[in-house]
């Protein structure tokens, strides 16, 4: 997420785990190829989501077959990471949905963080009903409707209420706000994890079930289980300033890719690949569905991807 978090598919190599409350703290771990002499390594950030898990994956497999880098990764929920990157424990974040408040903190007052520039996809946050049930219903789309359809939404889960169903409890989102605020007959009701909703949200739609989920784009799921979104009130600049009081939809953000300032400066052909790596929402979601559909390894994906790609991908090697 997320905003805007979501947690998932576990699957990149050398994969550490932080939890977002009462965990060790990964960001005092340095890399297991810190000491290892002469040896040129690169550590990322890698969020939860698969989609994320795909920028690392091909940045990886760059970086190690092209550039001759060794590259650690290590997960860490969204907010961490950015404490972990300014204190030169991870060297890159490849997949930023916007922390007004850390950038301000950490590039704008420290320093010590610098903008990797675009990703290159827009990320988009929403509620969603399986197009099905739009079809059949179509005033379910406008979110002064949902409250007609809260008995059908309704889960043992949910508390007598229809169900909106989110991620983790981790995330970071407005929807708790947002059904408070809008005075929605609904409960968040959290499936635990990025591939834990997907789950659900595969089981309803196998049984031809209505339901209502917090989701984003880009995102592989799109392909196997069509959505429409519900239009909530239009967001406008600063209108989820104050988190207590929002009630409007979510932005379309430009993702971006954020680099340890030292790094940033000192980190050679890496720094500068990473900078430059930027693709499409086609291209991230042509990995994330050979991660999670064809249950490829994320390295098998990134293979896969480089060897499809190659114009794509070269000039981010060049000097």
């Amino acid at each position: 997420m997320r905003v805007r978090t979501t947690s998932a598919v576990a699957g990149v190599s050398a994969l550490l785990l932080l939890s977002g409350c009462g965990a060790a703290d990964m960001t005092r771990q340095a890399s297991p190829f810190a000491g290892a002499r002469g040896a040129r390594t690169v550590t990322l950030s890698v969020q939860s989501w698969v989609g994320a898990q795909s920028n690392v994956a091909v940045a990886q497999y760059l970086l190690e077959h092209e550039l001759d880098y060794r590259v650690d990764t290590v997960q860490v929920d969204e907010v961490p990471a950015w404490d972990a990157l300014s204190q030169g424990r991870v060297d890159a974040i490849l997949e930023d949905w916007g922390h007004p408040d850390q950038e301000k903190r950490y590039v704008e007052d420290k320093g010590t963080i610098a903008p990797g520039g675009d990703l290159g996809v827009t990320g988009h946050i929403g509620w969603y009903v399986p197009t099905y049930f739009a079809k059949e219903h179509p005033d379910v789309t406008d979110w002064k409707n949902l409250d007609k359809y809260a008995d059908r939404l309704r889960t043992p889960e949910s508390g007598g209420k229809g169900q909106l169903l989110d991620g983790s409890p981790s995330y970071v989102t407005n929807d708790k706000a947002l059904v408070d605020n809008l005075h929605l007959n609904y409960q968040v009701v959290f499936a635990g994890s990025e591939a834990a909703q997907i789950t659900q949200m595969k089981q309803f739609a196998k049984e031809k079930k209505p339901f209502l989920t917090y989701w984003y784009s880009p995102q592989w799921l799109f392909e196997k289980v069509p959505l429409t979104e519900v239009k909530l009130p239009a967001y406008k600049e600063g209108c989820d300033a104050d988190a207590a009081k929002v009630a409007c939809a979510y932005p379309h953000t430009p993702l971006k890719k954020h680099l340890n300032a030292e790094f940033a400066k000192s980190g050679g052909r890496a720094a500068a690949f990473l900078k430059k790596f930027r693709w499409t929402t086609e291209d991230q979601n042509e990995v994330s569905l050979m991660i999670a559909d064809d249950r490829l390894t994320p390295q098998e994906a990134a293979k896969k991807w480089v060897e499809r790609h190659r114009s794509t991908w070269r000039p981010w090697l060049a000097s």
